[in-house]
C-alpha cells in the first residue's frame, strides 16, 4: 500500500519503521527537521508538508502530541485534509479528546475520506519492536483493509466498534488506569520501604502472586528502581491525558474521584522534577 506517516516522535518513528519494513511505500513528515533521516535512509520519502505526504496515499497515520498539534496537521492549505484522496483512510493514533475525534470524523466525512481511530498501548521500545496493542474503531471495511498494517506494528488489535471516537475513549480510560495504578503502586512501595522492606522484594511478591500482568511487568521495575529518566511516557503528556479523561467523564456524567489525586501529583512532580520525568516518577513526590 501507499502510506503516509505524520509525526515522528518517540512512538511514531518506531511505528513508521515497522510499516516500512513490512514492504509498504511510505511518505513521512515531521514538524521539526532531522527526525525522518533514519526512515529516509531505509527507503521512505520525506515530504515538505502534510499535504504532500498524503497526496495519492491509500492511508495516512498520525501520531502527534496533542489535539492542537493534530488539528494543525489536519487543517489548512498544506494540511492532511487537503492532500488525502477521497476514499482514503486517516488512521489517527494520537491520544486525543473524544470531542476532537468527533470533529475529525465530521471533517473527513465532508471530503469523502474515512477516519479510523487506532491509539496504542505500549512504550517506545514496544513501538520499535512492533509489539504494541492497537485499539481500533471505524467502518468494518476500513478495519479489514488496515488489519495487515496493524499486524505489522502490534502484537494484537482490539476492535471496539464502528464509531471512531470509541477507541479514543478506551485509550483515555486505559491511560487513567495506568496512572492510577502507578499512584497506588508508588504508595505501596513507599509503605513497604518505610517498614524496612526493599522495593524490589515487594515487587517480586506482587508479580509472583496477584499482580503478574503486563502493566506491573512494565511499570513495576521503573517504580521499584526509581528510574524516572529517560521518559518513555512523559509526565506532561500523562497530565494532558488525565485532563482529557476528566473531560470525557464530564461528557458522559461519570465520576472519577481518583483522577483528581493523580492530576495533583502529576502537576507536583512536573513542578519539582521538570518536564523530562516519566509518569512513573509519581513516586518521587510521596512523603
Amino acid at each position: 500500500m501507499k502510506l503516509a506517516f505524520l509525526g515522528l516522535g518517540k512512538m511514531g518513528v518506531g511505528i513508521a519503521a515497522n510499516l516500512l519494513r513490512a514492504g509498504h511505500q511510505l511518505g513521512v513528515w515531521n514538524r521539526s527537521p532531522g527526525k525522518a533521516d533514519p526512515l529516509v535512509a531505509a527507503g521512505a520519502a520525506e515530504a515538505a508538508t502534510p499535504r504532500e505526504a498524503c497526496e495519492g496515499a491509500d492511508a495516512v497515520f498520525t501520531m502527534v502530541a496533542d489535539d492542537a498539534a493534530l488539528m494543525s496537521v489536519l487543517e489548512g492549505p498544506d494540511g492532511l485534509l487537503a492532500g488525502l484522496p477521497r476514499g482514503a483512510i486517516h488512521v489517527s493514533q494520537s491520544t486525543i479528546a473524544v470531542a476532537t475525534a468527533e470533529r475529525m470524523g465530521e471533517l473527513h466525512a465532508e471530503r469523502g475520506q474515512v477516519l479510523v481511530s487506532a491509539p496504542v498501548f505500549g512504550r517506545p521500545a514496544a513501538a520499535e519492536a512492533g509489539q504494541l496493542w492497537v485499539v481500533a474503531a471505524g467502518p468494518e471495511d476500513a478495519l479489514a483493509t488496515l488489519a495487515p498494517l496493524f499486524e505489522a506494528i502490534g502484537r494484537a488489535t482490539y476492535g471496539v466498534g464502528a464509531h471512531a471516537p470509541c477507541a479514543n475513549l478506551v485509550k483515555l480510560a486505559g491511560n487513567f488506569m495506568i496512572l492510577a495504578n502507578t499512584e497506588v503502586m508508588a504508595e505501596a512501595m513507599r509503605l513497604a520501604e518505610r517498614g524496612g522492606v526493599d522495593r524490589k522484594a515487594l515487587l517480586e511478591v506482587l508479580q509472583g502472586t496477584l499482580f503478574n500482568g503486563n502493566y506491573y511487568n512494565i511499570y513495576g521495575p521503573l517504580v521499584a528502581e526509581q528510574r524516572w529518566r529517560p521518559a518513555g511516557f512523559s509526565a506532561p503528556l500523562g497530565l494532558k491525558d488525565m485532563r482529557l479523561a476528566g473531560e470525557a467523564a464530564e461528557g458522559v456524567g461519570a465520576s472519577l474521584p481518583v483522577l483528581e489525586i493523580v492530576k495533583q501529583h502529576l502537576a507536583e512532580v512536573i513542578a519539582r522534577e521538570g518536564e523530562d520525568i516519566d509518569v512513573a516518577g509519581l513516586a518521587a513526590i510521596l512523603p
